[in-house]
This record gives C-alpha cells, sequence and structure tokens, in this order.
C-alpha cells in the first residue's frame, strides 16, 4: 500500500541517527512532561468509542466557506496574509512568497479509502486551482498532515518541500524530486530565497508513525517562517512544552501565530494541546495575533466538533488574546483583523439534522481531486 510511505534508508538514515533527538531505535520527546497534562485516570477511547461514541461529533451541514481565488489575485497589503483551508492546511502569503502548511485535500485521514476519520467538510478551493506555490511545509508524517494524494499531486508541480528529519522519504517515494526536498532537525534553518524567507524547524511535544512498525522512525516538528518584515509560528502537532519559551527566545517575536486546538482528550493531553492549553502556549512564545487551527474538518476525538472553537472564544477573551478566526478560506492579513465573530454557530441552528456517522456533501470527492486520486489503494 503505497500511501504508507517509506521508511529511511542510506544517508537519510544516517543522518537520522547523528540527531540528538534518536534515542538508538526512534525519535523522543526530550523535555518531561508538565504535571496535569494527561488524566492518570482517563482511559483511552476503544474503536467502539471512535465510531459511535460522543454527542455531535460532525456538524449538521457544511460550514461557511469562502472562494479564496479573488483575494489571492492581490498582494496583502501588509505584506502578510493567511487563508485556512481546513484543518492545519493553511496558505501564507509572506515576503511575497506563498506557503502551504501541512497540505491535505483526501477524504479520509487514513491509509485507507474505506475506512478511517472521514472529511465533513470539503476545502473550499480544488488543489489544481491553487496559484503557483513557492514552498511546502509539511510538520510530520501523521495522515492528516501528509496526505498520500495530495503529495502525489504537488510532485507535478515541482514546488519545494521543507519537512522534519525523515519524512523525506515518504515525498521521495510519492513523486517529489529528492533536490526539491529539504529535512530539517531542530534548530536548523533552510533559507527559502528569493524572496529572503527562513523556515526554522523547531521544537514540538508529539510522535510520528503512518503503520504498525514505524512508530517514531521520523521527526515531527513546528516550524517558524521569518521575512524581512513578518515572522510566523506553526505547531505542527503538539503538546504543550516549556520549550516554547526556548522558541520565544530563539526566534521570537511572531506577528501569526498557528496553534491547534482541536482533538484533543484527557488520554493524550501531552501530545495535542487543545485550546485551554494552546492559550498558556501563545503566552510562551510571547504572543501574537492567533490563528487557530486543527478543527473543523475531521473528527478525531469525542468531542463536539465546534467545542475547541468555543472554548477558545471564550478563553480568549479572558486572556485578552488578538484571535482571528476566519471562514474557511476567508484570506485574513493580522495587522487588519477584527474581532472574530462566531459564524460555526449557524451551522447547527439552520441545517437539517444529518443521520449519525454521515459527512457533508460528497466529502470523499471533493472538487480538488477526481474520483481516480481518492484514496488509491497499491
Amino acid at each position: 500500500m503505497r500511501s504508507l510511505g517509506k521508511r529511511p534508508e542510506g544517508a537519510r538514515l544516517e543522518r537520522i541517527r547523528a540527531s540528538p533527538r534518536w534515542a538508538g531505535d526512534r525519535f523522543r520527546n526530550l523535555r518531561p512532561i508538565p504535571p496535569g497534562l494527561r488524566d492518570p485516570n482517563a482511559t483511552m477511547p476503544s474503536l467502539s468509542d471512535f465510531l459511535c461514541g460522543g454527542e455531535r461529533r460532525v456538524p449538521r451541514g457544511p460550514l461557511p466557506s469562502v472562494d479564496p481565488l479573488e483575494s489571492w489575485r492581490s498582494t496583502p497589503a501588509s505584506g502578510l496574509r493567511a487563508t485556512w483551508l481546513g484543518h492545519s492546511t493553511v496558505l501564507l502569503e509572506i515576503g511575497g512568497l506563498r506557503v502551504l502548511t501541512d497540505p491535505v485535500w483526501g477524504p479520509r485521514a487514513s491509509p485507507s479509502s474505506l475506512a478511517g476519520p472521514k472529511r465533513f467538510q470539503p476545502v473550499p478551493v480544488g488543489l489544481r486551482a491553487l496559484p503557483p506555490l513557492d514552498l511546502v511545509v509539511v510538520s510530520h508524517d501523521h495522515y492528516d498532515h501528509l496526505d498520500y494524494p495530495t503529495i502525489r499531486e504537488l510532485a507535478k508541480r515541482n514546488v519545494p518541500f521543507v519537512t522534519s528529519l525523515g519524512v523525506g522519504a515518504h515525498l521521495e517515494a510519492w513523486g517529489v524530486k529528492p533536490e526539491l526536498i529539504t529535512e530539517l532537525d531542530w534548530w536548523e534553518s533552510h533559507g527559502a530565497a528569493p524572496g529572503g524567507l527562513t523556515v526554522t524547524a523547531a521544537p514540538s511535544q508529539h510522535f510520528s508513525g503512518r503503520g504498525l512498525k514505524d512508530r517514531n522512525a521520523t521527526l515531527w516538528s513546528s516550524f517558524v517562517l521569518r521575512s524581512e518584515r513578518h515572522a510566523v509560528f506553526f505547531s505542527g502537532d503538539t503538546g504543550l512544552t516549556s520549550e516554547y519559551q526556548d522558541i520565544r527566545d530563539r526566534l521570537g517575536p511572531f506577528d501569526l501565530v498557528m496553534l491547534e486546538i482541536g482533538a484533543y482528550h484527557p488520554a493524550w493531553g501531552d501530545i495535542h494541546l487543545g485550546p485551554h492549553n494552546a492559550l498558556k502556549a501563545l503566552a510562551l512564545l510571547g504572543g501574537g495575533s492567533f490563528l487557530p487551527v486543527h478543527w473543523g474538518t475531521f473528527s478525531l476525538a469525542m468531542h463536539a466538533w465546534d467545542q475547541p472553537a468555543e472554548d477558545l472564544l471564550s478563553g480568549s477573551d479572558k486572556a485578552g488574546v488578538q484571535l482571528i478566526m476566519p471562514r474557511l478560506g476567508e484570506a485574513v492579513e493580522p495587522a487588519h483583523a477584527q474581532r472574530p465573530e462566531p459564524w460555526w454557530r449557524a451551522v447547527d441552528t439552520i441545517a437539517p439534522a444529518r443521520e449519525p456517522g454521515s459527512a457533508a456533501p460528497e466529502p470523499d470527492t471533493p472538487a480538488s481531486l477526481p474520483k481516480a486520486m481518492s484514496w488509491p489503494i497499491d
């Protein structure tokens, strides 16, 4: 099954083994887990829980979205603009360049087209309709961040990729030219020229793996993108870690901070932030306009689909955070952002109820992917 990817080998594996984060047979998190992040009394949800448990895990209808193509025809007045396209996929316009983070257009966060978490919200723009890209950043190799059919399509564009150590093996196996792949260890940087953009891999508290035998065989990272005028932090997936203060000291301050808020649970509170710990992480990073990601697309935990957004909105008011929560496809400039309106609340109010376990209309074949590309198993 090609969607599983490929294990690192050769020179790539030797570089992995030289990393300070390599523990002899796998990568590891370096800092102790702060007390209270993982509830010792919480049990891991069962398969039955994932399939049938929880309430309101998907919205009653499609979420409001905007076609971003018209916005992308003009350059951002401030020099920095972000368009959230769902989950952790964001098109960043920074320093005159277009950077795409963790691109996922596939119908499932899974190696299979028949099983696994199903997208409940289509991407607001087709993959092939995207404007020319200057760089793609991939934080780690989990299915909701590294998507086989999406990478296969992006490989045809000959766009450069920056990713974490070892993840390049998957990219290369799926058609990305080796010379277009840059793999970084934490604190290593890559100058993306011609716009003077620098991308730096930074710590996160997570794990990796796409199969039963490759857990932590590749690295997971957050990333900092810095142009001459702006700096952006992208968390990838992470739990709360004191390393965020190190990131602030070494790579801050930040104009825009993109932190994950969804798919959290007491049993894995050490590897996902959730909204409350995201606010703590933002404080450790020194603040900045906060664009939440990793929600509104897949049901990957037991909580209600909109609970991360509601909890974050409430907590950010108390903390005085400059929160940016655009609709899907809505291009926003942090310098000109307004106080967010809870646009998501109208979905469950006016939409007809869905059958349990159903998804948004046509999630299996979003406009960006023809049927032939929808999670082939080979």
